[in-house]
């Protein structure tokens, strides 16, 4: 008997390591060949799978326990090796619930799929960067070709299915100016659930990519989104959603800095004050610190030669979990928003700092833009929420904002009751009349 974990982690599996039939220009994993000189297959080893199924289980101190499945593109295993998966699933469930998502670029998606994915309840992730000019800028096969027609039949197959699915789009240089575009895409195809992911990546001379921690002789991809660009595009995003779309539309992002607001677990590594609890896991058991630190300074051992329960509480991942807080640079402890960011991830700390301090996010200036201009809202859907109210009431609340407030008696002088902290007649008064 494994002895459980006592706080719950997160482990992402790589059941077919870096194979994939993309050629995506931004990946960030493809070249992760590299690390398996001897491999013959990436074919994660039923012996391995085993191993890992049992003891991500039994090192589960909740009665639930969930799994996802990465790659590459994991669908290359094909529908009889995800039925094994579930088999062992319930062979070494002892009573817990098992539940299980897939990432996947939906190219190979079929009825087959189509059968299994719904029988078994998978959640599906989908990626697709928007509509075909901006999707097929880098999300291209390996002729060189987009993918976009490929990539919608595998949703379109999905929605027949009615499988629950939801969508991450990459923010790159070729779609930042594209959010409402990429907004009104998403929505009329049906996604419900929303992530997007800020493409940022550097690389060493030789082209391969640079490690979080290397500094020195690396440069920009030219892919890479800009930190401002990214920061308008998630204000955007925002304002278009909290008049619209609340309670309907879940964007991760929003739904994290609200748990922030209201002091409650993120529930994304990225928005919480420390990290080291969503581990990834490689084709041959190698378990890494995380999925973005796939690098052989981070590899923490492979858990059939170790227990998954001692490399998950290793000195080396505490304090990899706890660099996160410990490490923020001054300028970032000082912000009035880092209870909302709380300096996101470090791999995209790389940057001096405005006070030239080494260690500032690459995404910081974004950021702080993004998160400062939805405080008012935030406050608003806590009060809310806090008198047991339906979040969706802030969309009356959005009306009388964007109104001047005219239903409340404030002076020009006053403070806006919008939450800005700016005096009325500069803030919001404007809109009075607009409509």
């Amino acid at each position: 008997m494994i002895k459980n974990s006592g706080t719950p982690f997160h482990v992402l599996a790589k059941p077919v390591g870096p194979s994939c039939n993309l050629n995506c220009d931004y990946c960030f994993y493809l070249e992760k060949e590299s690390l398996f000189p001897k491999a013959s297959t990436f074919k994660m080893a039923p012996e391995i799978l085993e191993s890992f199924i049992l003891q991500n289980i039994e090192s589960q101190p909740t009665n639930s326990v969930h799994f996802t499945w990465q790659g590459g593109e994991p669908t290359l295993l094909g529908v009889p090796y995800f039925e094994e998966i579930v088999k062992l699933q319930q062979k070494h469930s002892r009573g817990k619930q098992i539940t299980n998502a897939i990432q996947t670029n939906g190219i190979l998606l079929d009825e087959d799929w189509g059968r299994f994915l719904l029988e078994n309840n998978f959640l599906v992730g989908i990626s697709i960067d928007g509509p075909r000019h901006l999707h097929d800028k880098y999300r291209l096969g390996h002729d060189g070709q987009g993918s976009y027609d490929k990539v919608t039949a595998g949703m379109e197959l999905l929605k027949k299915h009615n499988i629950d699915f939801n969508t991450l789009t990459v923010i790159n240089r070729g779609n930042q100016d594209h959010a409402l575009e990429i907004y009104d895409f998403l929505k009329s195809n049906g996604s419900e659930y929303w992530q997007f992911i800020p493409a940022v990546e550097r690389t060493r001379p030789d082209g391969s990519l640079a490690a979080p921690h290397e500094i020195d002789n690396v440069e920009m991809t030219t892919w890479s989104v800009d930190p401002e660009a990214y920061g308008q595009f998630l204000t955007k995003i925002f304002q278009r959603w909290v008049r619209e779309d609340v309670g309907t539309i879940f964007v991760q992002q929003f739904e994290a800095a609200l748990a922030n607001e209201m002091g409650r677990p993120a529930g994304v590594c990225v928005w919480n004050a420390i990290c080291g609890q969503a581990l990834a896991v490689e084709h041959n058991g190698d378990l890494y610190s995380c999925d973005h630190y796939v690098f052989p300074e981070y590899q923490l051992g492979n858990l059939v030669a170790s227990p998954l329960l001692d490399l998950v509480h290793s000195p080396a991942q505490q304090e990899f979990g706890a660099d996160k807080q410990a490490n923020l640079a001054q300028i970032c402890r000082d912000c009035e928003v880092l209870y909302l960011c709380h300096g996101e991830c470090p791999k995209h700390r790389f940057v001096p700092g405005p006070n030239g301090e080494k260690g500032h996010n690459y995404l910081c200036g974004g950021y702080k833009q993004f998160f400062t201009s939805i405080r008012p809202e935030l406050g608003v859907f806590k009060e809310i929420l806090e008198l047991g109210q339906p979040a969706t009431n802030i969309v009356a609340w959005m009306q009388e904002k964007d109104q001047g407030f005219p239903s409340i008696d404030v002076e020009l002088s006053e403070i806006c009751p919008c939450g800005s902290k700016l005096v009325f007649k500069d803030c919001c008064f404007t809109n009075r009349g607009i409509n």
